[in-house]
């Protein structure tokens, strides 16, 4: 298997998870404030949006490189 069939594979399996979820979050830790050993930290929840239109050309991406013939 070479480096070109990994590639698209991975853009397809990117591309299907994209559309299957939409968006995913990940927590985001920032220092509030530090008085002298006390610190103060905040966990923050962020949203990130995956538009369709780039599942989709991810998908459709993985698929022609796929279709693409080997040249060498």
């Amino acid at each position: 298997m070479n480096a070109l069939k990994i590639v698209a594979i991975a853009l397809i399996i990117a591309g299907g998870m994209g559309l299957a979820y939409g968006s995913f979050s990940y927590t985001k830790e920032t220092q509030q404030a530090q008085l002298g050993p006390i610190e103060l930290t905040v966990q923050e929840r962020q949203t990130v949006n995956i538009p369709v239109w780039a599942g989709v050309a991810a998908l459709a991406a993985g698929m022609l490189l796929l279709l693409v013939p080997k040249t060498s």
